[in-house]
This record gives structure tokens, sequence and C-alpha cells, in this order.
């Protein structure tokens, strides 16, 4: 296999299409492969004119307006064709991974839609749509709009593009993308076309036309009497070969050249096809290509089965290809247009598709219809022959190449060809947990995107893990819904998947998150301690081999060899941690490893703060102290804790005045962890004995897992040593801010540079419940927990003044949770997400190389926009169950006013009755339709109430509030 990257190559990296009998890719290469006439046979009408068959489109007439930000009566106008090329455009993009809000470079779209008569159809029921302008109408169907408001829609910056050759469009709109990608134009590019009619339209038959008397399309062969209508929209996503290497795309096919010309006059009638036009443009795309034509093994005719066309295209592909005679081996031709009908400006690209689907499975599927060769065809001279019954497509390891022809009436010729992908080489070793992220607009979609991932999965086991969740992390639209997932494999994923919601899933506010990030003192500290993220996690390596190796030098042990013992060194590993110097140095380092961790994952700090031991990372995460002068601190004063009497601490629920009152003399109060929660020490035997007391008066005390007296009167003969040794260390000023505590309020620079703070600090109370009310202050606060266990995470989310809103996360496991540390901060990394925070995906993965995969798309919600001239009413929204009960879900509107105007919302927007909230723009307003709600108002209400007004007040509630006070302004005057 060819494994060099050209130049000139395109990737094929992205896919999407709906057409007869298929609502996805995997569903159409199904069809194709078992050689399934998607081709419905249809009641013939009054006088006989219209072909009794059609490849008609299932749910042409649905589309999810919410999604894409349109109120349901905009959406009716808007055609069919761009509404499906518009869901096909997000599918396309998911199917290649790329989330267009963050790619950095230029997505270019390229495409036509075919002749509309869906503003004809819709005309007669202007009245019924709210009396829409022409302009309105034009706006909604016509063809110069179909790729700017795909650009709009999704906000790509790049060229958009209509194109309009006839049958050949959506392949000219795919060259066209090609040249921009090599001119440098876009880095992405979208093309394809659409071709769907709304209603059924499958075309007049006439006596010796183009289209088909018997209701079959029968390319090639001698009952063939023309071609079947058909609908479709499809759309692929190209970007340079080169790029799609580098940036871990999945190759699905490589375009090697495409060339597009025109017949010209050298034929007998306009719309009649040319040999020497046709052969043209494919000796030019071979030229282009470089390649031998006798090693492409496959075209992808045009195909139409009428009786003029199919001999003039074999001609041509005899004359450009060589006859066989010149071949070393026999090419095969088919057509798409046996199995869905002709679908005029999504033929080129439904031929395209079909092409990709069969390069990446390895057959070729059957064309249909075919039984008698047509006698004008002289098969005998062609290298081709037609395929009738699948084939497995083997090459004796050259590579796999095929062409796709496609004729516009008019002469617009356009012919591409494709090779098999390259080898994706190896996958890249990869953690043992793996992260997945789903997210969806509104929570019934977030539930049905889990189902089909969920069902992919359980269909493809052997999809790497690490692949699928960069692809749902990097790859996908971040929407305001979302869960994560942990998982070790894909059967385990499925699980998580497919569980039931433990609660709602509320949309995520588009808020600013301070983030808090809170360092815990001792007592969490065990054997094998984030030994996963140690392992797998380059970052929290580095930074805790960095401490490892200063407290080396301090204490003279290595802490590795302590966390993470060989066997038969634990023993030995726990003596040593229970020692305060180690216990101290192993909390510190995994601290500021986890603080390395997850800043380099994208979660960078607003303000830090530290729980006794923990003021220490804090302030070096601050910028304070630099990581030598942090370790010294900290190895000092854990020989000034460790050389003291044996002491010990005990946690008492009883808020600070009653502790204070009945604490002997000897025990100091440690730390008020919030109301209620005290922690005192002091000597491990007066300690003892008010425990003792405690219980016999029904208080439920807990000795803590610290074996000294911190922050107790036992530490006053030491603090003139510490402040000396402070003296010596350096103190700047912080880069983030600092939470005290020991004050509970921010610290200044001036009291951070001051070493009699941080010398007392070593002995005074630990106020760390008003250090959470200093957090708290802050709506919308996360709290995240960068150390052992989930203390400070748990005294958060008691605290009286944490409220909903505010999130509070740990990274670690509780010390008697077996479970694995990298599993619990993939988790802490789900919940932040979730929660609306960046994240960094490229640095969580380690910069390894991952793929970015095709996993199910975005499970649309729709609405159906009913057209049936024949029905009553002939036009109707039906709008999909959840959006209905959303709207139901609201507050009901309360004054006349706000019913009056939920009401005309309604009209105007074409959704279900909203609530008091109900949003004209997040509906699916916009000023066209905002200029109709000013008129309205005028014209009920006798206020004139600008557009500008609108948009400060666009809730129900809110306008029917400016309308009163208008009118009762109005009246005042009077």
């Amino acid at each position: 296999m060819n494994t060099e990257v050209d130049a000139t190559h395109i990737a094929v990296i992205g896919m999407a299409g709906r057409f007869p009998g298929a609502v996805d890719l995997e569903q159409f290469w199904d069809n194709l492969a078992e050689g399934v006439e998607s081709v419905r046979q249809l009641p013939a009408p009054e006088g006989g004119s219209h072909q009794p068959a059609c490849g008609v489109l299932d749910e042409a007439e649905y589309f999810d307006c919410d999604y894409f930000g349109y109120a349901p009566r905009e959406a009716m106008l808007i055609d069919p064709q761009h509404r499906l090329f518009m869901e096909c455009a997000v599918e396309a993009l998911e199917y290649a991974g790329e989330d267009p809000a963050r790619y950095p470079g230029p997505i270019g779209v390229y495409g036509g839609a075919s002749q509309s008569l869906y503003r004809e159809t819709l005309r007669p029921y202007r009245d019924l749509l709210g009396g829409p302008s022409s302009f309105q109408m034009h706006l909604g169907s016509g063809s110069d709009f179909l790729t700017t408001r795909t650009s709009y829609q999704l906000n790509l910056r790049g060229p958009a593009v209509s194109v309009q050759t006839a049958c050949s469009t959506s392949l000219v709109a795919i060259h066209q993308a090609v040249q921009a990608l090599l001119a440098g134009e876009c880095d992405i590019a979208l093309a394809g076309g659409a071709g769907v009619q709304v209603p059924v339209y499958p075309g007049e038959y006439t006596e010796g036309g183009v289209l088909a008397a018997d209701g079959h399309c029968r390319a090639f062969d001698a009952k063939a009497s023309g071609m079947i209508s058909g609908d479709g929209v499809g759309i692929v996503v190209l970007k340079r070969l080169s790029d799609a290497v580098a940036e871990g795309n999945t190759v699905h096919a490589v375009l090697l050249g495409t060339a597009v010309n025109n017949d010209g006059s050298a034929k007998i009638g306009f719309t009649a096809p040319s040999v020497a036009g046709q052969a043209e443009v494919m000796r030019t795309a071979l030229e282009l290509t470089e390649i031998e034509p006798d090693t492409v093994d496959y075209i992808e005719a045009h195909g139409t089965g009428t009786p003029l066309g199919d001999p003039i295209e074999i001609a041509a592909l005899t004359e450009a290809y060589g006859n066989a005679a010149t071949r070393s081996r026999t090419g095969w031709v088919g057509s798409v247009k046996t199995n869905i009908g002709h679908t005029d400006a999504a033929a080129g690209v439904a031929g395209f598709i079909k092409v990709v689907l069969a390069l990446r499975n390895r057959q070729l599927p059957p064309s249909l219809n075919f039984d008698t060769p047509n006698p004008k065809i002289d098969f005998a001279a062609s290298p081709f022959q037609v395929n009738t019954s699948l084939r497995d497509w083997d090459t004796d390891d050259r590579p796999r190449r095929a062409a796709v022809n496609s004729l516009g009436l008019g002469g617009t010729n356009a012919h591409a060809i494709l090779e098999e992908a390259p080898d994706p080489g190896p996958v890249e070793a990869s953690a043992p947990w793996q992260l997945v992220v789903v997210s969806a607009r509104t929570e019934s979609a977030l539930a049905a995107a889990r189902t089909r991932l969920a069902g992919h999965l359980d269909r493809h086991p052997d999809l790497a893990l690490a692949d699928v969740a960069w692809t749902t992390q990097a790859g996908r639209t971040e929407h305001p819904h979302r869960q994560s997932f942990v998982a070790s494999s894909a059967a385990e994923l499925v699980e998580r998947l497919t569980e039931p919601a433990a609660e709602r899933v509320d949309a995520i506010e588009d808020v600013k998150r301070p983030v808090v990030m809170v360092f815990p003192g001792q007592g969490g500290q065990r054997i094998g301690m984030a030994r996963d993220l140690y392992r797998h996690v380059p970052v929290f390596r580095d930074g805790f081999d960095e401490c490892a190796k200063l407290f080396a030098e301090q204490l003279g042990i290595d802490l590795r060899d302590v966390l993470y013992p060989e066997p038969g060194e634990r023993d030995w590993a726990e003596s040593e941690l229970a020692t305060m110097p180690v216990s101290h140095a192993a909390i510190f380092a995994v601290e500021h490893s986890l603080y390395r961790l997850w800043t380099h994952w994208g979660v960078e700090p607003d303000a830090v703060a530290g729980h006794s031991l923990g003021a220490y990372a804090a302030a070096c995460a601050a910028g304070v102290f630099s990581l030598t002068d942090a370790t010294a601190i900290v190895a000092e004063r854990s020989r000034i804790l460790g050389s003291l009497p044996e002491g010990a601490m005990l946690a008492v629920p009883l808020p600070e005045q009653a502790v204070a009152a009945i604490l002997p003399v000897e025990l100091s109060i440690a730390a008020i962890n919030g109301p209620g929660q005290c922690v005192v020490s002091g000597p491990a035997e007066a300690i003892m004995d008010f425990a003792r007391r405690m219980d016999g008066d029904g208080v439920d005390v807990r000795r803590l897992h610290i074996p000294s007296a911190a922050h107790s009167s036992l530490i006053e003969p030491r603090l003139p040593g510490f402040r000396e040794f402070m003296n010596t260390m350096s103190c700047g000023d912080p880069r983030i801010p600092i939470v005290s505590d020991r004050t509970g309020v921010f610290l200044t620079a001036e009291q951070t540079g001051d070493r009699g703070y941080w010398t007392g600090h070593l002995r005074d109370t630990v106020r760390f419940g008003q250090t959470l009310s200093t957090m708290l202050e802050r709506d919308n606060v996360t709290i995240v927990e960068a150390g052992p266990g989930h203390t400070l995470t748990t005294l958060a989310q008691r605290h009286p003044e944490f409220r909903d809103g505010q999130l509070a996360v740990p990274s670690l496991p509780h010390p008697s949770d077996p479970g694995s540390s990298l599993a619990h901060t993939l988790a802490a990394v789900g919940s932040l997400w979730s929660a609306g925070h960046g994240i960094d995906w490229a640095n969580v993965h380690s910069g390894a190389r991952r793929r970015r995969i095709p996993l199910p798309g975005y499970p649309f919600e729709r609405t159906r926009f009913k057209v049936d001239p024949s029905a009553d009413p002939p036009v109707a929204i039906e709008p999909s169950t959840a959006a209905a009960a959303r709207s139901q879900a609201s507050e009901a509107p309360v004054t006349g006013t706000e019913v009056a105007v939920a009401a005309v919302f309604q009209e105007i927007l074409g959704v279900p009755a909203p609530g008091r909230q109900g949003h004209f723009f997040k509906l699916g307003g916009d000023s066209l339709l905002a200029t109709q709600l000013t008129t309205w108002i005028r014209e009920t209400y006798d206020v004139k109430v600008p557009i500008s007004r609108v948009f400060r007040s666009p809730t129900v509630a809110a306008l029917a509030e400016l309308i009163d006070d208008d009118r009762t302004e109005t009246e005042t005057r009077r």
C-alpha cells in the first residue's frame, strides 16, 4: 500500500447522508451490499402522467429547528433541502471528529440544491403561515442561501459557495472544495448537495422521455427505458491529507485528483451528453493523478439508465481508460441510481459516498437490474463490465482505486479519482482508564445520545477506548446538557452509559465559574496514594519526582520508595509514612503535583487556600514560595511537630464557644472547620481524657489520624526558632489570590511576605470555616480539592453557605477507597466539564497521538413540517414530544397581558404556548419576526415599542410588564 503523503492529495475524513431507505450511512452501505432497491412504488395518479415510482426520502419533512435556533414558523419557510443539508453538515463534521467551534482554521462549504418547488407549494397558504413577506419566503428557499445559511448556523468562516450545474452539482462542489483546500482558502471543506421535493414529486412521465416506464432504473441494460426520480442529501468533509494524518483524523479514502469541464457545442443538442467532453474530463483527472488508467478498478458511473446516455458514457470511459486489449485487468462499473434513483443535485455525492464506503469495506456492491447488456454498448471492446454481485475487492497488494463520474444536464462534467486510505499505523498505548463525555441541547437528547453511543460500542467493541474518549472530548460540539463517564473497557462504558441517570441533568448556565483550589492538611496519607497518576500522567510524575528529589536532600529518604514500595517493603514503608517528616513531605508532594496536573489540564485557579499544612502548598502554587523553599519549610515544620511531646487531635462536633467553655487548659482549639465542627489538640493523654468525658456526655467525638499536637500550646516554645528559619526563606508577592486559613479572608501581599504571619500560622487556630465563607461569597464558585481524600470537599458541601450552582470536587479517592486514583481524577475532570469549565483535552492525553473516529451523530429532536395540499389543514407544524414537554413544564402566564403576549409568540414563531420565561429570540425569533411583534403591540395596545426594547425585554413576562408600564404612562399623560 502506498503510504507516502502527496501534497496534492485530499483526505475524506467525514461523511453524512440521507438516502431512500437509509437514515444514515451504515444503513446505506447495508442496502448497497445487499442489493436493495430502495425505490417506492407509488399509486398511479389520475391521468397517469406521473412516473409510478420514486426514491422517497423518509421523514424529509422533519427538522430539529430548536437545534439551529429557528422558530417553527420560520423553519416552515425553509426548503427541506436546506434543512436537511444543515443537519447533514452537523453529522458530517461529527463523523470527522471536528468541532467547528474549536477548529482553528477556516472551514468552507461548497454545495448546491435541486430546483425548488417548495416556495410555490407554500404560496397559497401564506395566511396559514402568519403572512410572511415575499422576501422571507425567498430567504427560505433561494438556492443562493444553501451554503451561506449553513455557514451562518455553524459559524464556519471559510468560503461558502453555492454550485448549480444540474445533475453534476455535488461532484462539481467536491472539485471546487478540493481546489480551495489546495489553494489554502480553507483548511476543512464540506462539499455536497441536496435533491429533495416535498411533497413527493416523482416527475412527469412522457413516452420516449428520460423517465423509466416500468419504475426501475436499469443502467446499461437492454431493457433500460430511463431514470427514476429520487430524493437524497449528502455531504463529505475534506482536508489536506498531510493535515489529516498529522491531526489524527480517520481517513476513509484519498482523493487523488478531480477535474471539471463542459461539452461545449460539440453534440447534437443542449441536453445531450457528449463522448468527447466526457472522455476529456476523465483524461484530465487521470493526468492530474499521474496514475495508470488500468490501476482504477471500479467506476461509479453517472448511469441514469437512459437508452442514449448509458452507451455514450461507456464509450467515453473506453476512450479515456483504454480498451479491453490495452488493459491488463478487467474493471467494473456500476450505478447507485439503480438503488435509490436519480437524486439530481445530490447524485454525484451519492456515488462518491458509495465509492468511499466500498473502499473502506473492500467490497464492490452490485449494480441492480442488469441482465442483458444494452446492444448499443460495446462491452467486448470496453475494459469495464457491470458488477452485478457483492464482490470482495482484491488487488494483489496494490492500492484499491476507483473513480466517480457525474454529468450535468447542459454539459458540465465532473470526474474524481479516489484511492483507499493509507494504513493509520499502530494505536499508541494509553492509560487504563478513559473519560468519555456526552452533551446535548436538551436532557432528552442527552439520554438518546448515551443510548446511541452505547449501541455503537456494543456493535464495535474493538474500538480503542482512548480514541472514543478523545473523539467525544475534542471532536464534538459542547452543548449545555452534559454528562461524563469513566471506564476501563468498552463493555464497562456501555454499562455506564445505559445506567439510569441518578438525577436530572440541568443545562449549564453561561456564566463565569471561578475556581478555588484548596489543599488539605494531614490525615489523608496512605501507601499507594496517587499511584495510577504517577504511573500514567507524565505531568504529575514530573512534579512528584521534582518534589521527591528536593525532599531527599532535606530528609534523606526517597518518597517514591515509601508511597510506591516494592513487594516485601510494605511494612517498612508503613512505618516511614507514620513519621511526621515523611507524611508531611508525601502530602505536600502529592498536592503540588495535583496543582501542576490541574493547571496543565486547563483548570487555572482564581484563588487558592490551604488547611494547615496545605497552606504551604497553596502559597507555593500562588508563587509566594519557590518549590525549593516550600519543601524546606515543610521539612522544617515536620521536624518541629515531630519533636513535640506525644500529642493527638480530636474532632468535636460542637460550636467554638461551647468547646472553649469546657476545654481543659492544656488543650487548644486547633481548627474550626465550620459551625459545630471543631478540632482540639494537645497532649495525647489529655486528649484521651477529654474524649472519654465527651463520650460520657453523649458527644460523638473522633480521633484524627494525626500523631501530633498541631496548632496547640505545645508548639509555642518552638516558635522563635521557626521564625529564625523563616527569615532565611524568600517570599514573593502572590500571583494568585490566597484565602487565609488563619484569618479566613484574602491575604494581602504584605501579609504573605511577613515571616511573622507564617510563624503564627504554625500555632494559631485554623479557621477554615471562615475561609469557606469567603470562598462561597462568589456565586457559581467551584472548589477543587487538590490533595488526598474528600475532607475539604465535604466541609464545603456541609457549610451552611454552600448553595445551588456551587460545586466542590475532590481530586483523589478517600483513603479507604481502593479505587484507581486516575479514574477518580478523571471523574473530577468530568464533573468540572459537566459544570461548564474548559478542559485542555490534548494535555489530558499527555500529548499522545489519538485518532478522531466515527461515532454516532447528534440525536436530533425533529418537528414535522407537514405539507400536504390534499390534507386539512394543508400545512401544519407538529412539534416533537420533547419540545412540547419542555414548553408545558414552564411557568404559565399569569396576567392578561402575559397570556396575550404568549399567544402572539406562539402565533409568530409557531411554537407550543410558551411560559412566562419564554424567550422570543431563544425560541427562534429574529429581527424580522420582531418587527411583526412590535406591529402587533402597536395595533393591539396603541403602544409604540421599538425593536431595541424587545431585545432588552425578550421574555413573555418582561415584555408584558413593558407593555403594561407604557400603557399606564400613556394613560397618565392623557
